[in-house]
């Protein structure tokens, strides 16, 4: 405990926002992978106690739903900007997230998948959390002229998507804009059925 002038100074303890928290745990995810996240390795790679970091994630379980939690809002906010850009195409939700794919995902966007991946099979919190964003995607596929079309070309994409998720594919640019390009005409050539289909078992 340092002294001035025959004064003892108290040390500070380092504060940290919830935001600061949240980033070390994609670094810890992204340095070390899921298997190695804990409360532990986040107050270490944060700098701070094992307590502050408890305070707000009681678990593994926890670190994992926030970080979920963070990379669905800049999806949410990411995508909202592009509906609107995309306002003058045939189906703004559906056209946004194909633009969002034309950006290859980053190390952060890679390792939240695959945490999640590799969690979700006991992890019934995270299960519930992937359905309900399935669900609300689902339910913007319903906004424009050709919903079945447009849930199609959804799951179309989402197998893009996570071919670069899990690194089982490197798209060039070209590649990439192509691909693309085709699951956009896939939408414009696709026709909708004039009556839902019944499914009998």
């Amino acid at each position: 405990m340092p002294i001035i002038q025959g004064y003892r100074i108290m040390a500070r303890t380092k504060k940290v926002t919830t935001h600061e928290i949240l980033d070390a745990i994609e670094r810890v995810v992204v340095k070390l992978g899921v298997s190695r996240l804990s409360i532990d390795a986040v107050a270490q790679e944060a700098g701070i106690s094992k307590s502050r970091v408890v305070y707000d994630y009681k678990s593994k379980t926890a670190l994992l739903e926030a970080l979920i939690d963070r990379q669905f809002q800049r999806d949410k906010e990411r995508i909202g900007m592009l509906v609107r850009e995309c306002a003058e195409s045939p189906h703004p939700e559906l056209f946004a997230r194909i633009k969002l794919a034309e950006q290859a995902p980053d190390d952060i966007e890679r390792a939240v998948a695959m945490a999640v991946s590799s969690s979700m099979s006991s992890e019934v919190s995270l299960q519930r959390k992937m359905r309900e964003w399935t669900v609300h995607d689902l339910k913007a596929m319903e906004a424009g002229e050709k919903p079945e079309a447009a849930r199609i070309v959804y799951f179309t994409l989402i197998g893009f998507n996570c071919h670069e998720w899990f690194g089982l594919v490197n798209w060039s640019s070209q590649e990439r804009y192509s691909f693309l390009e085709g699951i956009r005409a896939m939408y414009a050539s696709h026709p909708e059925s004039q009556a839902p289909t019944t499914h009998t078992t």
